[in-house]
């Protein structure tokens, strides 16, 4: 059984200038597990996704409390992300009905509200959740490739001479 070592949490504006301030943490948190650039990128498009999930829709626009509240779970083999808003609660069932299928022959006005954001999680992350109690909480999981398979092979960052 794996336990969390670190949990960092972020509590921020549901505002669109903060989508970068949660990229930028998850990516140094990424970074420092060792995961890979494209990984590190993956993760980082999924996150400001669901940021902008709950910046679009989570919130009335007279609502006080509107911010997003994120949760980074640090494992030996993963990285757990949470992104979670107050906005009321919704029909889990109904909105991954209306989600999908998302085809590459629609035009990109024609996809359902949030449909492109949440296919795009889903693809770039292992393991998505979604729970809808009160609000919505994004339940991601990115786990961290290689160490395990072959514990003494040399990493990608390691200097390899070149071949003349």
């Amino acid at each position: 059984m794996t336990h969390t070592s670190d949990v960092i949490e972020m509590k921020v504006p549901a505002k669109p200038e903060y989508v970068g301030v949660v990229r930028l943490t998850v990516s140094g948190v990424a970074n420092r597990l060792g995961y890979s650039y494209d990984d590190i990128e993956d993760i980082k498009i999924a996150v400001a996704e669901a940021c902008t999930n709950v910046v679009n829709h989570a919130y009335e626009e007279n609502q006080t409390q509107d911010d997003m509240h994120l949760s980074f779970s640090v494992f030996e083999d993963r990285l757990e992300l949470i992104v979670a808003d107050h906005g009321g609660t919704i029909d889990i069932n109904k909105l991954k009905k209306e989600r999908g299928p998302v085809s590459r022959d629609l035009a990109i006005q024609e996809l359902k509200e949030g449909g492109l954001g949440l296919f795009l999680i889903e693809t770039l992350m292992d393991k998505v959740e979604i729970r809808g109690e009160s609000g919505v909480m994004i339940i991601m999981t990115k786990f961290l490739q290689g160490d395990e398979v072959e514990p003494h092979a040399p990493g990608i960052s390691e200097e390899v001479p070149k071949q003349q």
